[in-house]
């Protein structure tokens, strides 16, 4: 087993997930639940649903193109996204 990486990518994800707009939804979930087991197991579901679908994917576009290219589309739509951000919403 490679704890190294999965040490850096426990530490990674963690540390972005902390105060993201799901977490805030699950306190919101949890706050007005009775039931705040059943909010876990549903947001766990969920992140562990969609990091499969991350990793599936991602190993599936490798095949098909560089990790590079993959890496720098990535890095482009982070960047997209972070200059949406920044500019004023329309009303």
């Amino acid at each position: 087993m490679n704890w190294k990486l999965l040490g850096l990518t426990f530490l990674t994800v963690f540390l972005a997930e902390i105060g993201d707009k799901s977490q805030l939804a699950t306190i919101a979930l949890s706050g007005g639940s009775t039931a705040p087991r059943w909010v876990f197991l549903g947001t766990a579901t969920a992140l562990i649903t969609a990091s499969f679908l991350g990793v599936f994917l991602g190993e599936q576009l490798t095949q098909i193109l560089p990790l590079d290219a993959v890496q720098i589309v990535a890095a482009v739509g982070f960047f997209l996204l972070g200059i949406r951000s920044l500019l004023p919403k329309k009303s």
